[in-house]
């Protein structure tokens, strides 16, 4: 089911069919783009779109495919289909060519393996062009379409017998004009020519009566006339019973021809289905190409799960401007029916929601949809849409009425199996009772177990989203530094509508904007806030994520390179401990040769004193020359100094009241109000904060001088440091201030950065003419724990923006 009636008008769908039409050759291919039908047989989905992902692999790979004469037949077939009735030359050759194309078509798809093109395949089997057929047609149409002079040996007789009279009239006329010329009664340029289907000799007016003949004709002018010489009336007359005669046997060979077509009529009418069929999936084919266009996996149930969508219409109106669409990853299961997107006006919330509806038409109409590889499509039963304004004179229905309507029909009719798209959910009548009668309804939608996308504004249905089982929070991304939508869909948060900052970029009076938020409220605004500065911390997180990203592939590569240096290491060593084994081995069995020669030779001399003694000085020269152990050279290593700066040393002695300390690992130094148990008081410039003991080190006085100052502040009331933190924000907007009151708002804002431990803080200040930043740079110079600052990112604000980091 869909709703409303003009659905296709307005999800765009209509340019989409006159989009196809164009895409195809003939007739018959147009007939079936106006019999697309929305359909939710998951069978006969599958098989259409796959006939398109077959056939746009053909269109990219097969050139030989056939391409022209796709000739619409339909009238011919039903005039054959009437007794009696004969077709004509023209009309024979349509049919001709046609037949030729379908056979160039079945031709092709039979010559490839049936995996190939499986479903185009099945889409032929059923087709059969009789080949008796096409040669009786063959033998009786040339290929300028007319009927050839053997078609029957009648004609052949008539013919040769029409051209044979034909020459001899020439011959005679040919004589006439010659006499004529040398007469004078002619020029010399002009050459016969025919009137009312006989031969004539054009002559000149004042010599019409010296020529006998019958008068068939006269120039504009009247200057010259045609006439048909009496000697030729004879030949001219039997050419022409001759041409009857011609025409006679034509007509009863096309007849008998056309009585041959008529048994093949359902053979003939299937082919020309198929011709047409080829034609429109071909159409669709050439149109996925032109939206990039691709398959998505089909299942049978409600699932969205898209990745990279595109709006094909849009694709191909920036294709032309050169630009590129922003895609759209989505998914709505069973986990997240219902998505509920949020954002500023022209943030592309519309878009979206009409290219969820487009696409999901498209895949059910059986065309190709702009997903990536890795997209899942499901199947739907009922699509309703609610987009644009349905007011209408004659029903008497204002916009709000409209929208109820609408919203009847779908809490009427929606079920598991229904997708619903809503743009503007609750507009048209007071805010708060359009937001409640919304809530409401989308209530109701949920407990139906229907699938829906819904575009909003107001924060309740934010809220029920964020709380209710299988509803989803999406927002439209949106720079908040530039006030410029980035048209990108983000799921899992609700989005701001950044309402007060696109007032100010217009142009609007601050103290204007600034009533408007307290009419408001301070919850609502400090809701928008937070979803802005919780856009521009993600935004910084994720850039964070992608270094550390980085990071861990660098430290992975120095890891793997290590353990393969390990690795190289240890097989050294053993190849080392391998060979000085071998060679201990060698130097072992030349020892024990040589003391077993030794041994031999004291015996053999029976023990002489002289010979003995000279064998082991051998002996021993053997040990100290093959057996003496190598000299290493010692690596002398200096063992590094840790030189430590003097006020960065911890003092000693025990921490008490007037000591002066700072955190461990911080530099933030304060002075000992009191001693709570393991709870120290301290006071750090004008704020008290209560801290660990075990968390504190002593420092000396003149480290905290150097800290804080020569003079001693006045001391002021403590402050609640859990409220200060939950209140605090890292960024700072000081964009429109004048310099003292910036300033002001700076020292404050650093001071509580580094009570709170933050590493690293934004300030908005805007570009300008560059003097607020200066400002501001200069003054942060004066602060020692600030070690560093920097513009921010392009994409975030650039030099718009100071990012100061913390020691």
């Amino acid at each position: 089911m869909l709703y409303p009636d003009s659905f296709e008008q307005k999800l765009g769908f209509d340019k989409i069919r006159d989009l196809l039409r164009q895409a195809c050759i003939s007739p018959l291919g147009q007939s079936y783009v106006d019999k697309i039908r929305f359909s939710d047989n998951f069978q006969l989905i599958d098989k259409m779109l796959r006939q398109v992902a077959e056939f746009k692999t053909i269109v990219q790979y097969e050139p030989e495919f056939p391409s022209s004469n796709y000739l619409d037949i339909r009238p011919q077939l039903a005039k054959v289909r009437i007794e009696g009735m004969m077709l004509t030359e023209e009309e024979f050759f349509d049919l001709k060519l046609t037949l030729r194309t379908i056979q160039l078509c079945l031709r092709f798809l039979a010559g490839k393996e049936k995996e190939v093109y499986p479903y185009l395949n099945e889409l032929a089997d059923a087709i059969t062009v009789d080949k008796k057929l096409t040669e009786a047609i063959e033998r009786v149409i040339d290929d300028r379409g007319h009927v050839r002079d053997n078609a029957s040996p009648e004609l052949a007789t008539i013919r040769r017998r029409i051209i044979s009279e034909q020459a001899g009239l020439r011959k005679k006329l040919d004589g006439i004009m010659r006499n004529a010329r040398q007469q004078g009664w002619m020029p010399d340029d002009i050459s016969l020519t025919i009137r009312n289907g006989r031969v004539v000799i054009p002559i000149s007016a004042e010599h019409k009566r010296r020529l006998k003949g019958f008068i068939h004709d006269e120039s504009a002018t009247g200057q010259t006339v045609f006439i048909e010489p009496a000697e030729v009336f004879d030949a001219n007359n039997e050419i022409r019973e001759m041409e009857y005669e011609e025409r006679r046997e034509v007509a009863r060979i096309l007849r008998e021809l056309t009585a041959l077509l008529r048994p093949y009529l359902p053979e003939l009418q299937r082919a020309t289905t198929f011709l047409g069929l080829i034609d429109f999936i071909r159409a669709k084919a050439k149109f996925a190409l032109q939206i990039d266009a691709g398959m998505p996996k089909l299942v049978n149930q409600p699932l969205v799960d898209w990745l990279q969508a595109r709006h094909p219409l849009l694709h191909l109106s920036f294709q032309k401007q050169g630009k590129k669409v922003v895609p759209l990853n989505l998914l709505l299961d069973s986990g997240q029916r219902i998505l509920i997107i949020s954002g500023p006006n022209a943030g592309g919330k519309s878009v979206a929601l009409k290219t969820i509806g487009l696409l999901q038409y498209m895949i059910q109409s059986g065309l190709l949809i702009p997903v990536i590889e890795g997209s899942t499509a499901g199947v739907f039963q009922n699509l309703f849409i609610d987009i644009g304004d349905e007011q209408s004179l004659e029903n008497d229905l204002s916009t709000y009425s409209s929208h109820l309507t609408s919203m009847k029909a779908f809490v009427t009719f929606a079920n598991r199996k229904t997708l619903f798209l809503i743009d503007e959910f609750g507009t048209g009548t007071e805010p708060g009772l359009g937001g409640a009668i919304a809530e409401a309804i989308l209530e109701e939608l949920t407990k139906s177990g229907a699938y829906g996308v819904v575009n909003t504004h107001y924060t309740n249905l934010k809220l029920f989203a964020d709380k209710t089982t299988g509803l989803v929070n999406g927002a439209m991304r949106f720079d908040g530094e530039h006030l410029e939508p980035l048209y990108e869909l983000e799921i899992g948060r609700p989005g701001s509508s950044f309402a007060f900052e696109i007032a100010s970029k217009i142009g609007l009076p601050k103290p204007l904007i600034d009533r408007a938020k307290e009419k408001l409220g301070s919850q609502q605004v400090n809701l928008e806030k937070l979803l802005k500065e919780l856009d521009i911390e993600k935004r910084v997180f994720a850039e964070k994520n992608m270094e550390v990203g980085i990071n861990q592939r660098k430290l992975a590569q120095q890891l793997a390179e290590t353990n393969a240096l390990k690795t190289r290491l240890d097989n050294d060593q053993k190849r080392l401990l391998n060979e000085a084994k071998q060679k201990a081995k060698a130097l072992v069995a030349e020892a024990n040769q040589r003391i077993e020669n030794t041994i031999r030779e004291i015996k053999e001399n029976k023990a002489e004193r002289d010979m003995t003694r000279l064998v082991r000085q051998e002996l021993e020269q053997f040990d100290k020359k093959e057996l003496k152990p190598e000299t290493l050279v010692e690596e002398v290593r200096k063992k590094p100094e840790k030189v430590e700066p003097e006020e960065f040393l911890p003092e000693s002695g025990a921490i008490a009241v007037g000591s002066f300390v700072q955190i461990k690992g911080q530099s933030t130094i304060g002075e000992v109000l009191a001693l709570r148990g393991k709870d120290v008081e301290i006071r750090i410039g004008d704020l008290k904060s209560t801290i660990k003991l075990n968390r504190l080190e002593k420092v000396s006085r003149k480290v905290y001088r150097e800290a804080v100052g020569e003079t001693a502040r006045p001391k002021m009331q403590g402050i609640d440091l859990n409220e200060k933190m939950m209140n605090f924000s890292f960024n700072l907007d000081i964009r429109g201030q004048r310099g003292e009151e910036a300033m002001v708002e700076l020292d404050n804002f650093i001071n509580n950065g580094l009570m709170l431990g933050y590493a690293e803080l934004r300030i908005v200040h805007g570009k300008g003419d560059g003097i607020l930043r200066t400002l501001v740079r200069n003054h942060l110079r004066t602060f020692p724990q600030v070690t560093s600052m920097q513009d921010e990112h392009v994409d975030r604000g650039g030099a718009g923006v100071t990012v100061v980091k913390m020691k």
